[in-house]
């Protein structure tokens, strides 16, 4: 079965920096475009970016074009955001999606709080 697993999230002062990672498996990782969302408290689930199936290509919302960095090793069947300058609204909780014939999978997701 599908598992994403998240790890990384923590608590960092704003300037700082993160690298969040997502571990997979029980699916053909490399076929499939990757993606992370955040969920901030009393607000719905957002988009962060994505990174296409061999890495050829990124996607990011523009809260955090130029900030955060999007990649994945197919070798280790895992997917890495990179997060620089942190701010406070980036706190939420960051989860790992995948899609696969019109079915989101998510992992449990990691923590991000970003103090001021």
């Amino acid at each position: 079965q599908v598992q994403l697993v998240e790890s990384g999230g923590g608590l960092v002062q704003r300037g700082g920096s993160l690298r969040l990672s997502c571990a997979a498996s029980g699916f053909s990782f490399s076929s499939y475009g990757m993606s992370w969302y955040r969920q901030a408290p009393g607000k719905e689930r957002e988009y962060v970016a994505t990174v296409t199936s061999k890495g050829g290509s990124t996607n990011y919302a523009d809260s955090v074009k130029g900030r955060f960095t999007i990649s994945r090793d197919n070798s280790k069947n895992t997917v890495y955001l990179q997060m620089d300058s942190l701010k406070p609204d980036d706190t939420a909780i960051y989860y790992c999606n995948v899609r696969m014939f019109l079915y989101d999978y998510w992992g449990q997701g990691t923590q991000v709080t970003v103090s001021s």
